[in-house]
């Protein structure tokens, strides 16, 4: 399964990006969870890992640079892309700098490039994920994980998604559907 978060101000343009997501051909399970509200997207990231999140650039409470460079320090190996019908070129390249942006995308959007691009954004996350398995292999043969990492990578390997806990605002567990 495939989660995806996105975050803009506009309704509107929440619905429509979703339903691109949804209509560009990925075989797999999706979840698409959408925020008008940044602050509520970041507090939800603490509990929900996400392949992908895509954030509109300019937003009244929250800048989507500074969202995602929230986000980024929530979770480091989500794929980042950031939305925006802006022409000010100059400052969406600083937010691809400063936020560690992998795609920028116009708004208004074609289905064929919202297509191409989500599928170019989770061939990316796969390969964020090997090469965290191979930095963690290769630790485990150095011998510098500890008992706790390696049985921790035994267990996740066992069942996937096992290690983390969606932890509730009110520090209840809320399970996966």
């Amino acid at each position: 399964m495939r989660r995806f978060l996105l975050v803009d101000d506009e309704i509107n343009v929440l619905h429509a990006l979703q339903r691109a997501i949804r209509q560009c051909g990925i075989e797999e399970e999706l979840r698409v969870e959408t925020f008008a509200d940044p602050q509520a997207a970041l507090e939800r990231s603490k509990e929900v890992v996400f392949d992908v999140v895509i954030s509109d650039f300019r937003m009244p409470e929250m800048s989507g640079v500074e969202f995602l460079r929230a986000y980024r320090a929530i979770q480091s190996d989500s794929v980042r892309m950031i939305l925006s019908a802006s022409t000010e070129f100059e400052a969406v390249m600083s937010a691809i700098n400063e936020a560690e942006v992998f795609r920028y995308l116009a708004k208004p959007w074609l289905p064929e490039e919202i297509g191409e691009t989500v599928k170019l954004a989770l061939e990316r996350r796969d390969q964020l994920r090997e090469d965290l398995r191979l930095v963690e292999e290769l630790r485990s043969q150095l011998g510098t994980m500890t008992p706790q990492e390696q049985e921790a990578k035994r267990l996740e390997e066992q069942e996937p998604g096992i290690t983390h806990v969606n932890w509730g605002p009110d520090g209840s567990v809320h399970l996966d559907e």
